[in-house]
């Protein structure tokens, strides 16, 4: 919704300065300056990236639409189910919970936060270390530098399209100048005809790199960000879990364990200590 909200600002700002200023929207309607900008540019963003990463883009682009699932209620969701899996294992020993971990599609316990459930990845995440706790062959140390390996290359593979859409955006500028150039070239071709041909062919130059700056730093290069905060969302869950676990191999009781991991929260979405516990409660 803030994308949307902030792209109207944008557009409000730029387009209603300039018409106010006297200027005519009349003139920067160029179309095929548009179809030089972003045709180039999208065929730079075909050749760099995968299709898979393409893919991931345009999912990317919807999740920042309709907004991250990394919430305050996802984050509440999964220190609760961890604590359920200490409880469960310290009561009746770490293999009562190898049947939830192995089929986490059929467990009771998963089931009770389908926000869990609906993140295959995290989900997979916890119960492969529950697994390695269950074998018991592991040092804490082994284990938290396995753990920084995998959040590592998982973080990696969520700024991929952070990073592809970044790259485009560092391009527009340039295939807005490219598209100028083209528009002066038509320019020095029409030398001697009548002077407003001149002139509309020099706004339509300059237009291109206009759009083209516009573009980059008012759409292209902030959703790029945006998508970059959605990975960042969602690796503080792999980082909550991991302290959680190695809190607990520790020797900590349950609640304490999860204290650990909510306090790596950031504080926009941390829940409050009474506002966990309650929750732990209620379920």
């Amino acid at each position: 919704m803030l994308l949307l909200i902030g792209s109207i600002v944008v557009l409000a700002s730029v387009l209603g300065g300039y018409v106010l200023s006297h200027g005519e929207l009349a003139a920067l309607w160029q179309p095929f300056e548009l179809v030089i900008i972003f045709g180039a540019a999208l065929g730079a963003f075909m050749i760099a990236n995968s299709a898979k990463t393409m893919k991931t883009v345009g999912a990317s682009i919807k999740t920042v639409i309709v907004g991250s699932r990394f919430n305050r209620q996802l984050y509440l969701d999964l220190l609760t189910l961890l604590f359920e899996l200490f409880d469960k294992s310290r009561k009746a020993g770490i293999m009562a919970i190898e049947a939830d971990v192995d089929e986490p599609d059929d467990s009771d316990l998963f089931n009770k936060y389908p926000s869990i459930q609906s993140q295959p990845k995290l989900r997979d995440f916890i119960c492969d270390y529950f697994r390695i706790v269950a074998s018991g062959n592991m040092a804490a140390h082994e284990l938290e530098g396995l753990i920084d390996m995998e959040i590592g290359t998982r973080q990696h593979e969520l700024e991929k399209p952070g990073d592809a859409v970044h790259a485009i955006a560092d391009g527009l500028p340039g295939f807005g100048i490219v598209a100028a150039v083209l528009g002066i070239v038509i320019t020095m071709k029409s030398l001697g005809g009548p002077p407003e041909e001149l002139g509309l062919h020099v706004a339509a130059a300059l237009v291109g790199t206009f759009i083209g700056i516009l573009a980059a730093y008012g759409f292209v290069g902030p959703l790029s960000g945006a998508i970059h905060s959605l990975a960042d969302a969602e690796i503080k869950a792999y980082e909550c879990t991991k302290m959680s676990i190695l809190a607990f191999l520790g020797g900590q009781a349950p609640q304490i364990a999860i204290e650990f991991g909510r306090k790596t929260l950031d504080s926009g979405v941390r829940p409050s200590f009474q506002e966990l516990n309650d929750h732990v409660k209620a379920r």
